[in-house]
């Protein structure tokens, strides 16, 4: 079985050399700017391009200051399953390749850099989003080496120094990291990075593919308008804030049926949200815990318990916030998550309190209405008569014998007659 697997690899990965001789194009990305889930994707989609179209490689032109870690690791398992051959290109002159960007370029197939580039400090406290315990940052720090020197080892990189950006968050020129073995090469420009990588050899598992990139086209995929959005709403944040003027919006509209404009704010929001949830590590719980704490709102307003079910859902909310996202590096900011889920808490307790309000008031309209408004005998009650109330001549009874003038308080309403007694001086 074994032996089949083997022939099997090698039959592909020979398609792949002569798909690789005949290709007449080279795909090109470019990633200016932090690390981030949008990232993940879009570097994701275009290792996929380039391997249905058979582009001869795909160029990852990176400028970064570093980004979150589970994003990072996440595009180096992609870069580390071999699809298609892959080349950072640190560039241009004065970019940088720190923090995540240490990592993303050990993982590629080769790395080149262009004249007055650097590259290191990858140090995970960087990449983590928040301050950690000594014994975490240790931990942290010990797993983020043994991830470079896998990759150093398997790429055939200088592990040592990959160490030492990771610990001591050192950092070299172009210059000395081609001397170092670092990377592969330095390049002025596109043109000048392609012809030195032809003819270069790419190591697969059971094979090895010679480039072909002299004079070849060179594709550029940049971020088309989708990333771009996605790229501005994945904020953990802001997509947290999203889903709670969803909810705001549904909750609203359940209150005042008809309302229309919070209701397709609300939904709008929702959708927003979901659109930014594809590329952040969504935990399921944190979503419901965060639903829950809307429906003890909901049910504080219909049957209110004097806070005790805003209480819950103030709980709810803030453990869902807390539980949103999956991973420790991605999370909703303290400063972002309190105060919107103590004004969505107030603002619910608001319609409550209006709502209790509303149902324990004394009935306005109707015949109902009338109990307890004052009007003047017409006609003496012995014991019935007629009395003026709100400028209407009403049938009246009394209990007691009341002459024309005195002043009378409604006590019930019976059909279209009332019931009255005098006012008390």
């Amino acid at each position: 079985m074994k032996h089949y697997r083997k022939i099997l690899g090698l039959t592909a990965l020979g398609l792949l050399f002569a798909l690789n001789i005949y290709a007449n194009h080279v795909d090109w990305i470019q990633i200016n700017g932090p690390i981030t889930p949008v990232t993940v994707k879009y570097i994701d989609d275009a290792i996929k391009r380039a391997e249905k179209h058979d582009a001869v490689c795909l160029v990852i032109q990176m400028d970064t200051p570093g980004g979150l870690m589970s994003s990072t690791w996440s595009i180096d398992k992609t870069l580390l399953a071999d699809h298609v051959p892959v080349i950072v290109y640190i560039a241009p002159s004065g970019g940088r390749a720190a923090s995540a960007g240490v990592f993303i370029s050990y993982a590629a197939n080769l790395v080149a850099m262009a004249p007055s580039t650097n590259i290191g400090s990858a140090h995970p406290v960087s990449m983590m989003g928040k301050d950690s315990s000594k014994v975490m940052m240790e931990k942290v720090t010990n797993d983020a080496v043994a991830h470079i020197k896998g990759l150093a080892a398997q790429r055939g990189r200088n592990g040592e120094w990959a160490e030492k950006a990771v610990r001591e968050s050192v950092n070299i020129t172009e210059k000395e990291a081609l001397e170092l073995g670092v990377i592969d090469l330095i390049a002025k420009n596109g043109i000048d990075l392609l012809t030195q990588l032809d003819g270069r050899i790419i190591p697969f598992d059971d094979a090895e593919v010679a480039l072909q990139t002299e004079n070849k086209e060179i594709k550029i995929h940049g971020m088309n308008w989708s990333y771009k959005i996605l790229d501005k709403i994945a904020d953990p944040n802001i997509a947290f804030l999203f889903v709670l003027l969803g909810f705001a919006g549904i909750y609203f509209e359940l209150r005042n049926p008809g309302g229309i404009f919070p209701g397709a704010i609300g939904v709008m929001a929702l959708i927003v949200a979901g659109f930014a949830f594809q590329v952040l590590p969504i935990n399921a719980v944190g979503i419901l815990l965060l639903i829950l704490g809307v429906a003890f709102f909901i049910l504080e307003a219909y049957t209110p318990t004097f806070g005790l079910l805003t209480t819950g859902g103030i709980i709810s909310m803030s453990l869902g916030a807390i539980m949103l996202y999956r991973t420790p590096d991605i999370r909703v900011s303290t400063s972002v998550w309190i105060p919107a889920v103590i004004f969505f808490g107030l603002f619910a307790a608001l319609i409550a309190i209006l709502a209790y309000r509303a149902q324990k008031a004394k009935v306005s309209t109707g015949n109902k209405g009338l109990v307890g408004e004052k009007g003047e005998v017409v006609t003496p009650l012995k014991p019935e008569g007629q009395v003026a109330v709100h400028g209407e001549i009403w049938k009246a009874i009394s209990e007691e014998n009341l002459k024309k003038g005195e002043k009378v308080v409604v006590e019930d309403v019976e059909g279209i007659v009332i019931k009255v007694k005098r006012v008390k001086r």
